[in-house]
C-alpha cells in the first residue's frame, strides 16, 4: 500500500505504519514546487503492472521557480510558469521498502498557472498481458485555469484539458520519450495530438475503471460555475469543456448563470454526465466567486461488504460529503441523470457523525483509495489520515436528527407527541422538555400530512373566521411573563437558528380582523418565532416570517438581540411565492449571529439570497461588550401567528408547519444541508 504525499514524499503503509520509500521532491530540488498548494507538489504515483519484475513506477509533481529558465515543456501554455512532469523510476529492488534505483524524465507540459494541471497518473488494473490496453499509462490533464476564456480545452492540437494515453515503453512521441499508441482515437489526423484519448475537460480530479461489471473508466470533473460532474469515458469523448458546464451552457461573459442547451444540441456530438450536482455559491458570494466545492471522483466498490456492492462511491473534496450511484443504473442519455445518494460516517464507537467531525476540520480535502482486495478507504489531506471503510448499515428514517445539531437542539416539535392526558399539548422532543399548546383547534390541528417518509402528523394553523375578531385563530406556542424557565439557553445566546418545514396552503398573510375594511389583510404573516425576554405576545428575539418590507411581501429572518431594542431583518430578494410554493412543503432555516450582525436563509439545504434591511446598528454591536443576547428567559415560542398567549390576534396565515427545531447556536451551510438532506433521503451509514 502506497500513498503519495503532496509535500514531495512517497510512502508504504506496512502494517499500518507509515514508511518512507522516495523524497520525490527533494530529487528534484530546487525546481520542486509545493508551496502554493491548490493540487501543486507531488500530485501522483502508479506502479506498472510488472512493477514486482521490472521496478517501474511513475510520478507526477509540479516544478516552478529556476525549470522555467532551464527545461523546456514538450508542450505549453502562453506566459508558462509552472510546469506538470511525468518521471519514470526504475527501482534495483522491487521488493525493498526504500527506493535505490534510477530514474528519467517521460514528459513535461507547461502550465499558465498552478491550478489544474497533470491530477493523476493511472494504468487500467483489469488489462491483461495481451490486451490493447495493457502497459499503456493514462494522464488526467487540466487545463492549466486557462479554459474558461480559451478554446484549450477543445483544441485538439494541445493536450491541456484532455484525458491522455500514452505507452511509456515506446519511443515515437515527438520527444522520444515514450510511444502514442496506435490505437488512440485521434492517431494520424494532421494538426491533432495522438496522444489525446478524451477531451473537453477542465479539472479531471480522480478516474478510475469497475473491477466488475462492464469494467467501465469513470471519470470525476470539477466545474466552474456550479456544476459538480460524473462521466463514464469512451475513446474520442468530448465532454464539452468550456462550451458546456455539465449539461449546461457555459457563457463566459456571464458570471452568474448557466444555461439550456440550444435545440439543435446534437450536432456538437457533446457527451454528458452520467449524474452531476450543483453547489450554488453563497448568497455573499459575487458571481463567478468560488463556492469552495469541487467533486472527488471515487471507485464502484467490489470488495466484501455486500450491501455496498455494485455502488460508485465518491465525493465533494471540500465539505467531505461522501455520495454514491448505483452502477447498474448508470446510462449514457442527453436529459436523464442518474439519482445521487448519500452516505454518513458511523465511526468505530458507532457515533454517527458528519465527515468534517471526523476529520475535525470544515474543509476535508477529501480523497478515495482502494486495495487489491477492492476494500475502500477515505484519506482527508486536512490531517493526514486514512480511514477504511469497515461496514455498512441503514440508519433508520425515525433518526431525523443530524448528530452534530442534538447538543444544540433546545426545543424540536414533529406533531407526532401529543401530551399523554391533553392532545391539544405537544410534547418537546429537544432537551429542554418545554410542551407547547395547540391553540384554539386542539387535536383537530394535527394533519396527517409530512414533508418526507420518516414525518407522520403536521399542524394546521391559520385564520378561522375572517370575518370576526375572535382570538380563535389556529396556531401553537407558549407564553409566560415571567419567562420561560426551560428555554434558559437562549439567556445571553451568541446565536440562534430556527429550522421548520412549512407548506403554504393560503395566499400569504389573512384576512385582517382588526380593521373595518373587508379586504384588509395582515401585513405579515409568522411562521415560528421565539420570543424576546419582555415580549407582550409579539415581539421576538428570533423569527421566521412573511412580512411587508419596503412596500413588498418577503420570506425574512428578524432578529433582535436586547430586549426592548430594535430588531434587524434579513429579506430574502426572490419572490416570496417562488422560495413557498402553495401546497409544496419547503425546509427554511433562519440563523442569527448576535455576536457578528450577521444574519441567513436557507430554503431546502441551500442559501438563499437577501440583504439586511437596516443599514445602521440596530443591534447595538457598537457598543462592544458582551456580543449576546439579553440576560433574560424568553416569554415563549409562537407558531403560525403572534400571541401565543391567546389574547389577541394578530399574523395568522393558512399553512402547515413540522419539524419545528429552536436551536442555541449558528448552524452551519454544512449542517443545514444534512438535516435536509437527511429527511428526504433514506441515507446509509458506514
Amino acid at each position: 500500500m502506497y500513498v503519495p504525499d503532496l509535500n514531495g514524499k512517497l510512502y508504504f503503509v506496512i502494517d499500518r505504519k507509515v514508511v518512507p520509500y522516495l523524497d520525490v521532491g527533494a530529487s528534484f530540488e530546487p525546481e520542486f514546487f509545493a508551496s502554493a498548494g491548490m493540487g501543486s507538489g507531488f500530485g501522483f504515483v502508479t506502479f506498472h503492472p510488472e512493477f514486482a519484475a521490472n521496478g517501474k513506477f511513475y510520478t507526477a509533481h509540479t516544478e516552478s521557480d529556476s525549470a522555467l529558465m532551464t527545461d523546456v515543456p514538450d508542450f505549453a501554455q502562453p506566459q508558462t510558469g509552472f510546469h506538470s512532469v511525468i518521471t519514470e523510476w526504475i527501482a534495483a529492488d522491487p521488493s525493498a521498502n526504500t527506493f535505490r534505483g534510477t530514474s528519467r524524465e517521460v514528459l513535461r507540459i507547461g502550465f499558465g498557472t498552478r491550478i489544474h494541471g497533470i491530477q493523476q497518473i493511472a494504468f487500467n488494473p483489469n488489462a491483461k498481458l495481451g490486451d490493447d490496453d495493457y502497459g499503456r499509462l493514462y494522464l488526467a490533464v487540466g487545463d492549466g485555469g486557462r479554459g474558461f476564456d480559451t478554446s484549450f480545452p477543445q483544441d485538439l492540437s494541445t493536450p491541456h484539458g484532455k484525458l491522455l494515453r500514452i505507452d511509456p515503453s515506446g519511443t515515437n512521441s515527438t520527444n522520444g520519450k515514450y510511444g502514442i499508441p496506435l490505437d488512440n482515437p485521434f492517431v494520424g489526423q494532421a494538426g491533432v495530438l495522438g496522444e489525446i484519448y478524451a477531451y473537453g475537460l477542465r479539472d479531471p480530479h480522480r478516474f478510475s475503471w469497475d473491477p466488475g461489471g462492464r469494467q467501465r473508466m469513470f471519470l470525476g470533473h470539477i466545474g466552474e460555475k456550479d456544476i459538480e460532474m460524473i462521466y463514464d469515458v469512451l475513446p474520442g469523448d468530448n465532454f464539452g469543456w468550456s462550451e458546456r458546464e455539465g449539461s449546461f451552457v457555459y457563457v463566459n461573459e456571464d458570471r452568474c448563470y448557466l444555461f439550456p442547451r440550444p435545440d439543435d444540441d446534437a450536432q456538437y456530438g457533446y457527451v454528458y454526465p452520467l449524474a452531476e450536482y450543483d453547489h450554488n455559491r453563497a448568497p455573499e458570494l459575487e458571481c463567478g466567486a468560488d463556492a469552495g466545492h469541487a467533486v472527488s471522483g471515487g471507485f464502484v466498490y467490489r470488495g466484501p461488504i455486500a450491501r455496498l456492492r455494485g455502488k460508485y462511491v465518491f465525493g465533494d473534496l471540500v465539505d467531505g460529503r461522501v455520495f454514491y450511484l448505483e452502477e447498474n443504473e448508470l446510462r449514457r442519455d442527453p436529459v436523464r441523470r442518474a439519482t445521487i445518494h448519500e452516505l454518513t460516517v458511523i465511526d468505530p464507537s458507532g457515533q454517527e457523525m458528519s465527515v468534517p467531525q471526523l476529520v475535525g476540520d470544515a474543509r476535508v480535502d477529501l480523497r478515495f483509495g482502494t486495495d487489491a482486495r477492492h476494500n475502500l478507504y477515505l484519506l482527508a489531506k486536512s490531517n493526514g489520515k486514512v480511514w477504511v471503510v469497515t461496514g455498512v448499515r441503514a440508519i433508520p428514517p425515525s433518526s431525523d436528527v443530524y448528530p452534530s445539531l442534538s447538543p444544540a437542539l433546545v426545543a424540536h416539535y414533529d406533531f407526532d407527541h401529543p401530551a399523554r392526558y391533553d392532545a391539544s399539548q405537544e410534547e418537546d422532543q429537544g432537551a429542554s422538555g418545554t410542551p407547547i399548546a395547540l391553540l384554539n383547534g386542539g387535536r383537530r390541528m394535527r394533519v396527517w400530512d409530512g414533508p418526507h417518509a420518516a414525518a407522520g402528523s403536521s399542524v394546521q394553523v391559520g385564520q378561522v373566521d375572517p370575518a370576526n375578531l375572535g382570538q380563535n385563530d389556529w396556531k401553537a406556542g407558549i407564553y409566560a411573563t415571567d419567562g420561560v424557565e426551560s428555554l434558559s439557553a437562549f439567556n445571553a445566546v451568541r446565536g440562534i437558528t430556527i429550522a421548520t418545514w412549512v407548506k403554504m396552503l393560503g395566499d400569504g398573510p389573512a384576512l385582517n380582523t382588526n380593521t373595518p375594511e373587508p379586504d384588509d389583510r395582515y401585513t405579515a404573516m409568522g411562521i415560528a418565532g421565539l420570543l424576546s425576554g419582555t415580549s407582550d405576545g409579539h415581539d421576538v428575539r428570533a423569527l421566521l416570517e412573511l412580512i411587508q418590507v419596503e412596500g413588498t411581501l418577503r420570506v425574512v429572518a428578524l432578529g433582535r438581540r436586547l430586549d426592548g431594542g430594535r430588531s434587524q431583518t434579513f429579506a430574502a430578494e426572490d419572490d416570496w411565492h417562488a422560495i413557498l410554493p402553495k401546497n409544496e412543503w419547503v425546509h427554511l432555516v433562519a440563523t442569527f449571529d448576535f455576536t457578528t450582525g450577521v444574519m441567513k436563509l436557507y430554503r431546502n439545504g441551500q442559501p438563499i439570497r437577501g440583504f439586511q434591511v437596516a443599514t445602521d446598528d440596530p443591534w447595538e454591536l457598537a457598543a462592544g461588550g458582551q456580543l449576546t443576547t439579553s440576560a433574560t428567559n424568553p416569554r415563549g415560542i409562537k407558531i403560525g401567528g403572534s400571541f401565543p398567549q391567546n389574547t389577541a390576534e394578530k399574523n395568522p396565515g393558512e399553512s402547515r408547519i413540522d419539524d419545528v427545531m429552536f436551536l442555541d447556536r449558528v448552524l452551519t451551510q454544512l449542517e443545514i444541508n444534512q438535516q435536509y438532506r437527511r429527511a428526504v433521503t433514506a441515507e446509509r451509514g458506514w
